[in-house]
């Protein structure tokens, strides 16, 4: 056909009418394929869509094809993806399903979910022609014009019109399909046109006799409720109060014979057991309909208009009667979000279930429909990676965090909240009731279809989707995979096809929206269906050749069996894992395997599976809190073989968990309290172990030494960095204290609480234990010693003793030069300095040794050895220089002495006792001297180059 063909015609039918005919004989493409394949066809034709002849050749065929079932998805697939004019199709649905439900019942209980998901849905028509059609159509249906004697029809009237139509016939099919045989002032004019269609004999207790099949009686009663609970939801939303509204004011005399209903409704007491929770729905949508009189709004044409339809989560500015809600407010999510990336707070709960409270309170409060409160979580995500989607280097990066919230925690609380819906859904449905009647529509699938619906309106906010650089790569692939999902649908070759080729270079076009959409159905919250959603991929990505193989994931290879080699370990470590099924088998590695694999297992688990793996990532970071609570030993100082055994694998854990980014993931996923309580046994074992040889380089000792310091600065990031709310601080003396104490308790309360959940359900097994710092003697004494420190200064304390003795050692190791220059101890006026620099110079060959102690010893030791160092360089005895040089050697001799020395230094300078060191070019050398070498470097290069290079008289510096 030529493609100039851009209006409807007979040939352009019978070409649909083929199709569908095809389709009918084969059933293996799916729905979703051939709606984007019809699609396809009539774009190639220059048929714009929507397209209203093609609703009326839709239904057409659903029935004279005896309601076929896949008649019916394909259609309901079309309205998803804007193909169809919802108003008109429900209009010409309803002409039919509800004059005719007792004998086309199947019809009737396909038409109620249809209804339930578009009855709101109003998409503008692309021009005054096509307007003109769906008017004609609908009218011809329903009989607006005749019916409420309106000469001209606008779109507006019959968008009112249908909905109050929708509504009386609801009402009228239930009542009289229950048995209530009643008189009111009008009909509705589609149930009055099936009424000769069955014989009835109807009595006040509901007992019905319908001449036909027991089958089709319990269709009947289904369909009953089922339409009782579409009305139910139709009537609680916002929309149908200002529609029932126009009509209240616009025909007053329509709207009373809604309120006789209501009368008949509220009087009601229905005898039959299996109606006995009838009169708890009848009631709310009598409460709902009766609203319509005391609520009130003030609004604009044109923000009117954005109520009726779906255009926003934030574009409806209403003024209702309800004190607590004085318009639709989203901020809460924003406002929660940005604080959660503050990663000094301890939070009390996990992000996830701040975010499930919080999303199910707004929702009630703005009295909003689900899809407008999911695509508001969706934006205000989307705008906290905005904020920072290209942050430049430094010390606390964001973006890894934000992208967590966007991709890992809104979507487990999204999770959450169908969850609680359904559990909550199905605790209130009576087991008579369930046996009787199988509910055709369930609340979690509708609220599924509504997260669907609120992800497909983010493809409007093109600017938020716009990936940051960090993710572009995972979006284009995320897109790559959408389009090779429909090029294998649309050719026959299922989801295991060769599909497009998984080229990195190729622009697919992906955006954040792909990655939400991939991070939804991991989580089972959305399926496959969506890639066929309109402009999700685009038209250039599924041009692509499949001629190129997919390239071969590197988790592939290892689940296949292949050995942790250096090649493998590396690759693994930088892709993120797409399975649960690869996480627990590189867990059972880092517990079970070779002495060579288990390290290089939890390396990759703490690797980009876990920053970057937001798919799977809960199920990452519980498996690494696991490796982080292995078995330890009975006796910190007995045997020690256990330890040793899983010293490579923890330091790995430790190494890859400890990152400023991580922890601020492991905060937003609430299990801080967790990790600290799991840190405390490890900081206690390994800070008492002694090494066994004097060797510098000894292995046993500088492994020792550094999974000891990974787990104690670990530990101190939590609770030192990390400030719990200010409402929850633990005070001593009335000065607020920190972390660990706090810590400590979040995480025995959880203990308790869960604890409580074990006596409740004896099924469920103990996971944690309380812990507290008493049981750890070595780690208590040295949190004693820092607030003291902390507190006052130092005390001096005898010669000979253990500290003292333990201090020179380190003195002697970290200056054995300035041993053999020796130091008068007549300056020093500390007598803590004036020892230990005595025992300096008559140290002989000792300075030149490394103290084997045990770690703890060290650390109770650094404090005396700060003092007398600091001393000595504030008298003159050594330089700024030296003194930087010692602190560096120290802390390569131990890394947690790093800690000590930031606690003591910062201590010091509060207490303003010492003088400032000088840059005096001889300690700190001056890079003045490099300066004129450094230009006329930089006169070459420009020179070289064509640069005009300015005049050195001109005063101005090239180095500046």
């Amino acid at each position: 056909m030529e493609s100039s063909a851009l209006e409807w015609n007979d040939e352009v039918r019978e070409g649909v009418l083929k199709r569908l005919k095809l389709w009918q004989q084969c059933s293996t493409k799916p729905t979703a394929a051939r709606v984007t394949e019809l699609v396809e066809h009539l774009n190639s034709l220059g048929i714009a869509l929507p397209c209203p002849e093609l609703g009326e050749l839709l239904v057409s065929q659903i029935y004279d094809d005896n309601n076929q079932p896949w008649m019916w998805k394909f259609t309901h697939h079309a309205l998803s993806s804007r193909l169809l004019f919802p108003l008109q199709i429900l209009s010409l649905l309803a002409s039919n399903a509800i004059p005719h439900r007792h004998s086309q019942p199947h019809s009737f209980a396909l038409f109620l979910p249809l209804l339930a998901q578009h009855a709101f849905s109003f998409h503008p028509t692309p021009s005054l022609a096509c307007n003109r059609k769906i008017l004609s159509s609908v009218d011809s249906a329903l009989l607006f014009s005749e019916t409420y004697e309106v000469r001209d029809l606008e779109i507006g009237h019959v968008f009112v019109l249908f909905f109050y139509e929708i509504v009386i016939s609801l009402l009228d099919c239930m009542l009289m399909d229950w048995g209530f045989q009643v008189k009111f002032s009008e009909k509705s004019r589609l149930v009055a046109a099936g009424e000769g269609e069955d014989c009835m004999d109807i009595d006040r207790n509901v007992t019905l006799s319908f001449e036909k099949s027991e089958y089709h009686e319990q269709i009947r009663k289904r369909n009953s409720f089922t339409a009782l609970e579409v009305l139910e939801r139709l009537t609680e939303s916002r929309k149908a109060t200002i529609l029932l509204q126009s009509v209240l004011l616009n025909m007053p005399e329509k709207f009373n014979c809604l309120q006789q209903r209501l009368q008949f409704l509220e009087s009601l007491e229905l005898a039959s057991s299996e109606l006995k929770l009838v009169n708890q729905v009848l009631t709310k949508v009598s409460a709902n309909i009766r609203g319509v009189s005391h609520f009130d709004y003030c609004l604009s044409k044109h923000r009117l208009v954005g109520t009726l339809i779906n255009m926003g989560s934030c574009k409806v500015p209403l003024r209702c009667n309800y004190r607590f809600c004085p318009s639709p407010c989203w901020v809460p999510f924003d406002i929660y979000m940005e604080n959660a990336m503050d990663s000094r707070q301890i939070p009390t709960k996990s992000a996830i279930d701040v975010l499930t409270e919080g999303i199910k309170t707004l929702q009630i409060l703005n009295q909003a429909s689900w899809q407008e409160t999911f695509l508001a979580l969706w934006l205000s995500a989307l705008r906290l990676v905005q904020r920072e989607r290209d942050p430049p280097e430094g010390p606390i990066p964001h973006l890894v965090a934000r992208l967590c919230v966007l991709l890992c925690i809104v979507p487990l609380a999204i999770a959450n909240v169908l969850r609680d819906d359904a559990e909550h859904n199905f605790s209130s449905v009576q087991v008579s009731m369930e046996s009787e009647c199988t509910h055709e529509m369930k609340s979690d699938d509708s609220m599924k279809l509504e997260l669907i619906s609120s992800v497909q309106v983010l493809g409007h906010f093109s600017c938020l989707l716009c990936p940051p650089t960090l993710v572009i790569d995972a979006a284009n692939q995320a897109a790559r995979k959408a389009a090779s999902f429909i090029y294998n649908s649309m050719n026959g070759k299922g989801e295991s096809g060769t599909g497009i080729h998984a080229n990195a270079n190729t622009k697919a076009g992906g955006n954040l929206r792909h990655l939400i959409v991939e991070a939804c159905i991991a989580r089972n919250l959305m399926d496959t269906s969506v890639y066929f959603l309109p402009g999700y991929v685009s038209t250039s990505v599924l041009s692509l050749s499949d001629s190129s193989p997919l390239e071969k994931s590197p988790w592939s290879i290892f689940m296949e069996g292949t050995p942790l080699n250096n090649t493998l370990i590396n690759s693994l470590t930088v892709t993120p894992a797409s399975s649960l099924t690869e996480i627990e088998k590189l867990y059972y590695i880092a517990l079970n395997g070779s002495d060579v694999e288990r390290p290089a297992a939890a390396k990759i688990l703490c690797g980009a599976s876990l920053s970057h793996g937001w798919y799977i990532q809960e199920h990452v970071i519980h498996y690494v809190v696991k490796l982080l609570a292995s078995p330890l030993p009975p006796s910190h100082a007995g045997s020690r073989s256990l330890l040793v055994d899983n010293m490579p694998m923890l330091s790995a854990v430790l190494r890859g968990a400890s990152s400023v980014d991580t922890v601020h993931i492991l905060s937003l996923h609430g299990v801080v309290p967790t990790v600290a309580a799991a840190l405390l046994p490890l900081c206690e074992a390994f800070g008492s172990i002694k090494p066994t040889s004097n060797s510098t380089g000894d292995e046993s000792s500088t492994s020792t030494y550094m999974a000891f310091s990974l787990a104690f600065l670990f530990l101190i990031r939590l609770w030192k960095f990390c400030r719990p709310p200010l409402d929850l601080c633990i005070t001593e003396l009335g000065v607020a204290v920190g972390g660990l104490e706090y810590i400590i308790s979040l995480h025995n309360n959880r203990v308790m609480y869960s604890q409580d959940k074990r006596k409740s359900n004896p099924n469920e097994s103990a996971s944690v234990k309380p812990v507290y710092i008493d049981s750890f003697p070595k780690l208590r004494a040295l949190y004693c010693q820092y607030k003291s420190c902390v507190a006052s200064a130092l005390s001096g304390i005898s010669t000979g003793n253990s500290i003292h003795q333990t201090a020179n050692m380190i003195l002697s190791m970290i200056y054995q030069k300035i041993t053999k220059v020796g130091i008068s101890s007549s300056n020093s006026s500390s007598p803590t300095s004036s020892n230990a620099c005595s025992s300096l110079i008559n140290s002989g060959e000792d300075a030149f040794q490394r103290p084997m102690l045990p770690a703890w010893e060290v650390l109770e030791a650094l404090p005396f050895v700060l003092e007398s160092i600091l001393t000595a360089c504030a008298h003159g005895r050594i330089s700024s220089r030296e003194l930087t040089t010692g602190l560096r050697d120290l802390v390569d001799f131990l890394p947690a002495s790093l800690a000590a020395i930031i606690d003591y230094f910062s201590s010091e300078v509060t207490r303003g006792v010492w003088k400032l060191v000088p840059m005096n070019g001889t300690d700190w050398p001056s890079p003045a001297a490099l300066l004129p070498s450094i230009e006329l470097e930089i006169k070459a290069i420009l020179t070289h180059v064509g640069v005009e290079v300015p005049n050195s008289s001109s005063g101005t510096s090239l180095v500046h």
